[in-house]
């Protein structure tokens, strides 16, 4: 349980922010955190007309590196 809660607290950034909390608590959030990640870049996608779906499970699994990556890619991309 503390592995997992180490890979889902770098993933989400949250074991960055408040490397104190315990595992289980841990996780549940940095859950909560991916999923809200997982909608952040489906939604990002939807707009630029790129698959949606796979954004979204690329940011529910990779976190904030995804949305990271993602917005870089926006940026470049431009208007």
């Amino acid at each position: 349980m503390v592995t997992l809660a180490g890979v889902l607290g770098t993933l989400s950034g949250l074991r960055f922010v408040a490397p104190e909390l315990e595992p289980a608590v841990t996780i549940a959030t940095a859950l909560a955190m991916h999923v809200t990640y997982a909608v952040i870049c489906r939604a990002f996608a939807a707009t630029r007309g790129w698959n949606s779906v796979a954004w979204g499970v690329a940011g529910l699994v990779g976190g904030i590196p995804t949305v990271a990556a993602l917005v870089v890619l926006i940026a470049r991309q431009g208007d």
